[in-house]
C-alpha cells in the first residue's frame, strides 16, 4: 500500500504468562514509532486477528508478544504462512531459540562455550521416580546449581539452588511453566545481556548491559520492578570481556538463523570467557529492559533504531536469514 507515512501493527498481550510485560513492550515500541511519524495500530492477537491482516492495511507487523504466544513459532508461521511482513526472526529460527536445550547445542556447535546441563522431561521424572533423579542430580552437579523451565522467558520458574535441600521445591516451580525442565551448572561471573539488531548494514553488537539486582536474583520481580535491579550500560567488564560478550552474542545470533533483532544473556568469568545461556527472538522492550538500555548506551535513540529496524524488515522480511 503507498502513504505519506509506513503504517506498522504492534501485536501486544497474548495469553502467556508474560501477557503484562509483551503489553508494556508493545506500549514502548508504538511510542517510539508514533515519534517518528509512522502511523501505529497496537492490538491483541485474537480471532479476528488473520481477517484483518488480509485487508493489506498495515506495511509491516511488529509481534512484541513475550512467551508461547510469540515465541514458539506458531504465531509466526502463520503470519508467513499469510505472506505478512513482520519484524523478527522467521518461525523455524524461534522453534530453535524458544527451545533452551536445543538453542544450547547449537550455539556449542558453532563454537560457543555453555554451561553443562540436562534436560529432563516431566514423563521422565514420574517415570525414573522423583527420588533417584533427584539423588542423580545431586550427586552429578556441585552446588550452586540452575534450574529453569526449557521454555520460557522473562526467569519465570527459574531458581538457583544453593542448598540440596531447595532443589525438589525448584523442580516443582520449573514445572509449574512447562513439562521440561533444565538443570545447570552455575557459572559464576557478571551477569549481562548483549543485544544485536540489524538495521540494514548486517548485524551488530550493542554495548553489553551488566545486571546487578538490589537483593537476590534476577528474578521477574527484580526485571520489572524499577528500583530492583540496576543496570551498567555498558557493563563495568574489561574490554576482552565486552569483546567475547559481542562476538558470542553475533554467533548465537547467526548460529540460530536470527533476523533483525535479539537479545543474548550470558555470564562473563573470571577469565572473561563468556557463556551462553539463552537468547531471545523476541526481547522485551520497557522501561527497565535490557536491549532498549544498550540502545540508549550507544547514543541512538530508540525512535531511530526501531524504525531502521522495521523499514529494513519491510525490505527483507521475505527473504531467509
Amino acid at each position: 500500500m503507498t502513504s505519506e507515512s509506513p503504517s506498522v501493527l504492534v501485536l501486544a498481550g497474548g495469553i502467556s504468562h508474560e501477557r503484562d510485560v509483551s503489553l508494556r513492550s508493545g506500549r514502548r515500541v508504538a511510542d517510539a514509532l508514533l515519534e517518528r511519524g509512522w502511523r501505529v495500530t497496537v492490538r491483541e492477537p485474537d480471532a479476528q486477528l488473520l481477517g484483518s491482516l488480509a485487508t493489506g492495511e498495515w506495511d509491516i507487523v511488529w509481534p512484541a508478544l513475550h512467551g508461547a504466544s510469540g515465541e514458539d513459532g506458531a504465531l509466526l508461521a502463520l503470519l508467513e504462512s499469510s505472506g505478512t511482513r513482520f519484524v523478527g526472526s522467521d518461525h523455524r529460527a524461534a522453534r530453535l531459540a524458544w527451545d533452551k536445550p536445543v538453542a544450547k547445542t547449537l550455539v556449542a556447535n558453532a563454537g560457543g562455550v555453555t554451561p553443562h546441563g540436562i534436560a529432563l522431561s516431566r514423563d521422565t521424572f514420574r517415570e525414573l521416580g522423583a527420588p533417584a533423579v533427584l539423588e542423580m542430580l545431586r550427586s552429578s552437579f556441585p552446588l550452586p546449581l540452575v534450574v529453569k523451565p526449557s521454555r520460557g522467558g522473562s526467569a519465570q520458574g527459574v531458581g538457583i539452588v544453593r542448598e540440596t535441600d531447595a532443589l525438589p521445591r525448584a523442580m516443582v516451580d520449573a514445572y509449574t511453566y512447562g513439562d521440561d525442565v533444565l538443570v545447570e551448572h552455575h557459572i559464576a561471573g557478571t551477569e549481562v545481556a548483549v543485544g544485536v539488531v540489524d538495521t540494514g548494514h548486517g548485524p551488530r553488537a550493542l554495548p553489553a548491559v551488566e545486571i546487578v539486582p538490589v537483593a537476590g536474583d534476577y528474578d521477574f520481580a527484580a526485571r520489572y520492578n524499577a528500583g530492583e535491579t540496576r543496570f551498567f550500560a555498558p557493563a563495568r567488564i574489561s574490554e576482552a570481556g565486552a569483546r567475547n560478550a559481542a562476538e558470542l552474542a553475533l554467533l548465537a545470533h547467526r548460529a540460530l538463523g536470527l533476523r533483525h533483532y535479539s537479545r543474548t544473556d550470558m555470564i562473563i568469568d573470571g577469565e572473561d570467557r563468556a557463556w551462553f545461556l539463552e537468547v531471545d527472538v523476541i526481547p522485551g522492550l520497557t522501561e527497565t529492559s535490557l536491549l532498549p538500555l544498550a540502545v540508549e548506551a550507544e547514543g541512538e535513540t530508540l525512535g531511530e533504531v526501531y524504525e531502521s529496524i522495521a523499514r529494513h524488515a519491510m525490505e527483507t522480511a521475505d527473504q531467509p536469514a
